[in-house]
């Protein structure tokens, strides 16, 4: 609810529209969609408020709990973070830079700002320990933190992240495993992205090395953590707008490994959306199935930003362990959504209902008009266990604390480690048992150095194959490419296929990426051990001698394995098991140019 403020007080206007769209064909097989979408551009205006006592007593929240202003005029304050330290720290996408909120007499209220760090872009920020990690649209930074919160000079980690588009404002964090994850947003409404990193939750090794795709299909998830008692990684996620007033509800989602999460075919719970057709040989059926649902929904077009699990002890113990999500606010619904923070009540590690926890921020006129206190952005719990929350569009951090009550007794558990899943660390070729030999050849020879044409810095095209000596009874072949000469994990997969026809016995250079290949048509492709589609160039670290990179193909007495495009090494060798009639491998090797390394 809304407080009603006289249309006198405000000055408040709105831009209303309707949109009639016809949507395209569906990728149903012989299905095509015709659907007419109502859209509403609606945007509050800023209302100002002149006291900080009385900006506060406009905020509603549950009864025992207080809001104050902590600050005000710090800019476009986006992303919040504590160091191990106690010290406060904001992101400014807007002036570009990193701001340490200064508060000399630790009364709680912020009376400046110290510039720490500056770089164009700047948006999320995480600590892990005296290391604290930047990220910018391309770029992540990690620098010494310092005893008076001063940061030391940024090493620049990353430096490829896809361009941003739509929705470039990365944020990061370090999960229980210690290792790096940062949401990349997706570039576009709703469309297919042809960089396989967008719309993404990337995991990478604190240097930065070992660059993963963790989940997929999140449009653009800036607000994510784990929870505290499971160790599980949560994330809220933007619904496509331009859907209808009503339609995307924000998504939270229980993120795992390599999951898929619908975007941009199948949204809320399997719904397809009416305008994009998912890749050519996959229905939206078919990919609403390879899909995980969210667990729970949300109002439509609310802008979930920053996200926090609660771990302090000055709140009710009923609130130890929920999640607390500042929400933006529409622009894209009639009424406005968003504009509050609110509470994903957590019981035993599951989420049981998302509810409104500090709403006001967005007034509404007698006349029909609206203006907002706030766009609120970043929120953190501080080291008093008061939350903070930062507001984007007038630069004010609210603190949202509980001085009466009983508070929670116990410091809690503390997070499970969280490992990668494991995965045999021996080749294709020495697991499965097979009757005959086939006889492999490449370009390179076997033995013979991969041209960087076919590596990831090159032009990651994948290499041609031949193969003869199928024995009578072949029905399909697979092919498996590894690097067991990888780190982690061992073995590095590059290229999953499988389902080639009988009669084809080479693969040309330069295939496509695409889950299912039409040429040869129907053939279907895995997912690599960098979270893509498809094949993937040798990368490996600079300075390591050559890798030896093993294609390896399999002849199998069954036409089609009862696996998803996309699926993993372990799914399909799963799938393979018992059906492999000979198997042969050709065996390059791959060296990081040394210029290269000169260079970096």
């Amino acid at each position: 609810m809304t407080p009603r403020v006289p249309a006198g007080l405000i000055g408040c206007s709105l831009l209303a529209l309707a949109t009639p769209a016809l949507a395209q064909p569906k990728g149903s097989v012989g299905t095509y969609s015709d659907a007419t979408i109502v859209g509403t551009v609606l945007q509050p205006k800023p209302v100002q408020v002149g006291e900080d006592l009385r900006l506060a007593e406009l905020i509603t929240v549950p009864d025992g709990f207080e809001v104050a202003v902590a600050g005000r005029g710090f800019g476009n304050t986006r992303m919040l973070a504590v160091s191990d330290g106690g010290h406060v720290y904001a992101t400014r996408r807007t002036e570009g830079d990193v701001i340490r909120l200064d508060d000399g007499n630790d009364d709680g209220v912020f009376e400046g700002f110290t510039r720490v760090a500056s770089r164009p872009g700047m948006h999320g920020i995480a600590f892990d320990g005296d290391t604290v990690y930047l990220v910018t649209v391309n770029d992540v930074y990690r620098a010494s933190v310092a005893d008076d919160g001063s940061f030391g000079e940024l090493e620049r980690i990353i430096d490829d992240l896809p361009d941003g588009g739509q929705h470039p404002n990365r944020t990061l964090g370090i999960g229980p495993d210690g290792r790096l994850y940062i949401s990349a947003g997706s570039t576009c409404n709703a469309c297919a992205e042809t960089n396989p990193e967008s719309a993404t939750l990337l995991r990478a090794m604190p240097d930065g090395s070992s660059r993963t795709i963790f989940a997929s299909g999140l449009r653009n998830t800036i607000g994510f953590g784990w929870e505290p008692q499971t160790g599980r990684l949560w994330g809220f996620d933007h619904g496509i707008d331009w859907l209808g007033d009503s339609e995307q509800e924000e998504e939270l989602n229980l993120i795992e490994q390599g999951k898929r999460y619908g975007w941009p075919y199948v949204y809320d719970f399997s719904k397809p959306n009416p305008q994009d057709n998912p890749p050519e040989g996959i229905t939206l059926e078919d990919w609403a199935r390879m899909s995980t649902e969210p667990v729970l929904g949300y109002t439509a077009h609310s802008a979930p930003m920053q996200m926090v699990f609660y771990t302090g002890d000055a709140f009710p113990e009923a609130y130890r362990g929920d999640a607390f999500v500042a929400m933006r606010g529409s622009w894209n619904r009639r009424p406005p959504s968003g504009y509050e923070v609110v509470r994903v009540d957590f019981a035993e590690g599951e989420p049981r209902a998302i509810e409104p926890f500090a709403t006001g921020f967005l007034i509404e006129e007698a006349g029909g008009g609206y203006g907002f206190l706030s766009r609120l952005a970043g929120i953190v719990q501080d080291r008093d266990g008061s939350l903070l929350v930062a507001d984007d569009a007038n630069g004010t951090i609210f603190r949202i604390s509980h001085p009466g009550g009983t508070p929670a007794a116990t410091a809690g558990a503390e997070p499970p480690d969280v490992l990668p899943s494991p995965q045999a660390s021996s080749l294709a070729m020495a697991q499965i048992e097979a009757g005959g030999p086939l006889e492999v050849t490449a370009p390179f020879g076997d033995g013979g150095a991969i041209p960087i044409a076919h590596a990831a810095e090159g032009q990651d095209a994948s290499p041609a194959l031949t193969w003869s000596g199928a024995p009578e009874g072949t029905a399909s072949f697979v092919v498996i490419a590894e690097d067991p000469d990888a780190t982690e994990p061992k073995p590095f997969v590059h290229w999953l296929a499988w389902d080639i026809p009988p009669g084809v016995t080479s693969l040309r250079e330069g295939l496509p990426t695409d889950p299912v290949l039409q040429d040869p048509r129907g053939v279907r492709q895995g997912t690599n051990s960098k979270g893509q589609t498809g094949y993937v160039g040798p990368r490996p670290p600079l300075g390591d001698p050559a890798h030896r990179y093993h294609f390896q193909i399999f002849a199998l007495d069954v036409q089609q394995l009862p696996v998803d495009p996309g699926a993993d090494r372990a799914q399909v060798m799963g799938a393979m098991h018992g059906h492999v009639l000979a198997k042969g491998e050709v065996v390059g090797t791959y060296e990081r140019p040394r210029t290269e390394q000169a260079q970096n």
